[in-house]
């Protein structure tokens, strides 16, 4: 058999039931064989990026590995920046591209360069077939690397000859692995005799609790222990109720904030995550002086990479959780458990506090024209369903967003890790596909939009009822507000206007460029107009645009 069948067999015999891809020559080998595998969807994008992006943000939505088939050299480099995003939030895709025919290699063919020197820094694994025979062993082993904790993309380049080349090697049957992986009942004993000696703890998680299903296990280790709970700044996932009254916001981009917002904590436990992330240096760790500091983690590859721990432990974060809260509640005496339930009543009226203070924010600013953003995040909720699926690029009104939604726990939320805009978009295009029966909403800055505009023709030429809400101040704010502090923390000495940070002469018109693409759009310049105007795009059952003005830098 020649060896684009034993490669599409590979997809269907490892599950994959959706490729995402934007089509180029070398990829016809790929594209002529999808009639025979109807199993198979082309997802089709119009540019590389959007692509990756719709298959990452599909993998984390659906919890399956998936595939994105990308064009020759500059195809593959068009989807550099979002194989980037890939890797930091851990989404199991493997990406092919379509190479010259080999027996031109030594003459520098037309698009023709190093594949797998230009996907290895963004990858788990790089690796060109070079023969037929290879297909199935390479694939094999291509989704296996791509869903072994921490999970993540992996490329393979696809030469157009081997493609059909004759192989008698089959597509290979998928391996039957169990990786989970209970703790070590000494590291739990460990976790435990720390946590027993708090008076202050808190718990930081990351999107492996949410990809594990460990959000209900958490919940009750934390009420059990009495401890706040922090998001990582950049995450995928909302890994915890956000309701909840444990549940404090998102961490800062700086150490010295994140001390500052952990405030007098005495222990920390690191679940499921690569932390820290910081945006800008400061001096100093992130963990506040004298507090113990452990960590759960699915892969030793994470344990103790960055941090020094007290205690950490390797384990399934969902059964980890479980049994260190089975054996926390076995081993707290009378005097712990009170202790946590006055932090639980403590942490329940401080939540109250703060949402006090964020209505009366709301309050001050409802009728500032252009709406600002608290405004513009509770039409939002007010217009949306309670089922809705946010996917969120809002950028600098993503604190707000955060107040306005309630968020369950998994399936309730996405976003993009790697801080490269342009994820929203295209990866609603995956989150729909992984999910039809939800409301899919993506909120995206408008210079964040621009980056990704091409997945608006796919959401149309797929049919895909997604909404698009692009919030429109006509500036890259988060850009000037970074000057600010770049200012502050340089001593830059410089006061003059942002340069080249404002999106006008022309202005965009999104409603126009949705209309080039078949997606109907409105544009809603009242505060008082905006949750009709999205109770409406959801209703209509079909891609949606609504672009809504907001309010620059104050």
């Amino acid at each position: 058999m020649r060896g684009r069948r034993v490669l599409m067999e590979s997809f269907v015999s490892h599950g994959v039931r959706h490729i995402f891809g934007n089509p180029g020559t070398t990829e016809t080998p790929l594209l002529d064989s999808l009639p025979a595998f109807p199993q198979l969807e082309y997802i089709m994008a119009l540019h590389e990026g959007v692509a990756v992006s719709a298959a990452g943000f599909y993998s984390q939505a659906s919890g399956r590995v998936t595939v994105a088939n990308l064009h020759v050299a500059p195809g593959l480099g068009n989807g550099i920046g979002s194989l980037y995003g890939a890797l930091k939030a851990n989404s199991p895709v493997v990406v092919t591209a379509g190479q010259q025919d080999t027996r031109m290699r030594l003459n520098n063919p037309l698009l023709g360069h190093d594949l797998v020197a230009m996907a290895a820094p963004v990858t788990k694994w790089s690796v060109q077939i070079e023969r037929a025979d290879e297909i199935a062993p390479i694939m094999r082993r291509a989704f296996k690397v791509a869903t072994d904790a921490p999970q993540g993309p992996v490329f393979v380049s696809l030469p157009i000859d081997v493609l059909e080349q004759e192989t008698a090697v089959d597509a290979s049957t998928p391996d039957h692995l169990w990786r989970s992986t209970r703790p070590d009942p000494a590291g739990i004993e460990a976790l435990v005799a720390l946590l027993l000696k708090s008076k202050n703890p808190a718990i930081i998680a990351g999107d492996d609790v949410a990809r594990s299903g460990g959000e209900q296990a958490l919940v009750a280790l934390t009420e059990a222990l009495g401890a706040t709970v922090w998001f990582e700044g950049l995450r995928h996932h909302a890994s915890f109720p956000t309701s909840h009254p444990s549940y404090r916001q998102a961490l800062p981009g700086d150490a010295r904030q994140v001390r500052k917002a952990l405030g007098d904590t005495d222990l920390v436990l690191l679940i499921g995550g690569p932390f820290f992330e910081d945006i800008w240096f400061a001096p100093g760790g992130h963990i506040p002086d004298g507090a113990c500091l452990s960590q759960i983690e699915a892969s030793a590859e994470r344990l103790a990479l960055n941090n020094r721990l007290d205690a950490g432990v390797v384990g399934d974060i969902a059964v980890s959780l479980a049994a260190l809260t089975d054996a926390l509640r076995a081993k707290a005496g009378a005097e712990f458990r009170q202790a946590a339930q006055h932090r639980n009543a403590a942490l329940a009226e401080l939540k109250a506090k703060e949402k006090e203070a964020y209505r009366a924010r709301i309050e001050k600013s409802w009728n500032r024209e252009p709406s600002s953003m608290p405004r513009v995040t509770a039409e939002l909720r007010r217009g949306l369903p309670d089922d809705v699926v946010i996917v969120d690029e809002s950028i600098t009104a993503s604190l707000d967003l955060a107040r306005a939604f309630d968020y369950r726990g998994f399936g309730d939320y996405f976003g993009g890790r790697g801080g490269g805009i342009g994820q929203g978009l295209a990866g609603a295009i995956g989150v729909k596909v992984a999910m039809p029966d939800r409301p899919v909403v993506a909120v995206s800055g408008d210079g964040s939009a621009m980056y990704a505009i091409q997945a608006l023709w796919t959401a149309a030429h797929h049919k895909l009822a997604i909404v698009f809400v692009v919030l429109a101040n006509r500036e890259y704010r988060i850009l000037k507000h970074n000057v600010d502090v770049w200012r502050q923390n340089f001593e830059a000495g410089t006061q003059h206007p942002y340069q080249n940070m404002d999106i006008t002469g022309p202005v965009l018109d999104f409603v126009h460029l949705a209309a080039g693409m078949g997606v109907e759009a409105v544009r809603v310049e009242k505060a008082d107009d905006i949750a009709g105007a999205v109770a409406k795009a959801v209703a209509a059952q079909r891609p949606y645009l609504v672009e809504i003005a907001i309010e620059g830098k104050r």
